[in-house]
């Protein structure tokens, strides 16, 4: 029960700003800062973290913040207050991508206390899932919980498209293996064994040699870097390639990238919340003729926005964040 008091509010404000720091992004690049005046957070896109090879135009940045904002508000609606939110709110600062003022609310409901419970126990998944199949009504809620914020979840129940969508992420990942600049970037976002930096990929956050999923085999981004690093694959009962989504939106401006960003979010801690795990394959998105091709093909004229895997698994890999004040303006 919140008080509603100024020391009340910046307490809500901090906790929804440590909340943020959970949310996924692109190779745990943590692309956001932000900065708390009064009952007013701000939420700005950080250049410096942007993959500036894979992501020219910031969109990958942009879901990445989108997902944060995600959490600053279910975090104030858990905490019972309504946050009030501005998104792209000044057209000649285009790193500040929202605002959300703390205002009086409600007490929350018990789904808002599902997904705020979720937001530290999330985590990526970069390897196979058991055989376990997703039941089709959670599979139909988590189409909900995207749509809810206005982006698209589009689960691939066909083979056919899902064989079409690994191998065009197979073929941008060999073409981006051979890329001198893409290496470089991945390799500034893979911790070495011993690393106490607080964001990238750590070195259990992936399996020693990624396993062959069945029936079709989505490629996975090589953080080893040759090296026989990462976490011992499961590979008797993580074999599964678990059931396959795109997310997209509409439009493919600055405000569908924030909006695919909270969609994903949303639809990620009600996944967490029933043991579901969640793989992504960006890799055919951040080329532009493949990311067309998936757009007039498998997406009925939408965006992609992601390439994703859903399932179960045993074990849940590791993840680390840097803390508030790294990231307080």
């Amino acid at each position: 029960m919140n008080t509603r008091t100024s020391e009340g509010i910046a307490q809500a404000a901090r906790e929804a700003v440590e909340a943020a720091l959970w949310a996924p992004s692109i190779h745990n690049t943590q692309p956001w800062s932000f900065a708390v005046s009064g009952d007013e957070i701000s939420l700005r896109a950080d250049p410096d973290r942007r993959l500036r090879v894979s992501d020219p135009t910031g969109r990958q940045m942009i879901i990445s913040c989108g997902a944060a904002l995600f959490n600053v508000r279910i975090t104030l609606m858990a905490l019972g207050y309504e946050p009030e939110v501005r998104r792209l709110p000044n057209p000649e600062g285009p790193m500040l991508l929202a605002t959300v003022r703390v205002r009086p609310g409600r007490e929350p409901g018990e789904h808002t206390r599902l997904l705020y419970g979720e937001v530290q126990r999330r985590r990526t998944h970069r390897a196979g899932f058991t055989a376990l199949p997703m039941p089709d009504p959670l599979t139909d809620a988590l189409v909900r919980e995207a749509a809810a914020e206005g982006a698209h979840l589009a689960p691939v129940r066909s083979e056919a498209p899902a064989r079409v969508l690994a191998a065009l992420t197979g073929a941008a990942q060999d073409v981006q293996a051979q890329d001198r600049q893409f290496v470089l970037e991945l390799t500034r976002w893979a911790r070495p064994p011993g690393s106490v930096r607080r964001d990238g990929v750590p070195v259990a956050g992936y399996p020693t040699d990624p396993r062959r999923t069945y029936p079709q085999h989505f490629a996975s981004r090589d953080y080893s870097r040759g090296h026989e690093w990462g976490a011992a694959p499961e590979e008797r009962v993580s074999t599964s390639t678990g059931l396959v989504a795109l997310l997209s939106t509409p439009g493919d401006a600055r405000e569908d990238w924030l909006t695919a960003g909270e969609g994903l979010q949303r639809m990620l801690l009600h996944a967490s919340a029933y043991g579901v795990s969640v793989a992504f394959h960006t890799q055919a998105l951040e080329m532009c003729e493949l990311r067309e091709f998936i757009r007039r093909h498998l997406c009925s004229g939408e965006a992609p926005q992601m390439i994703m895997r859903m399932g179960f698994v045993l074990d849940e890999s590791e993840s680390v964040r840097r803390t508030p004040s790294d990231v307080l303006e």
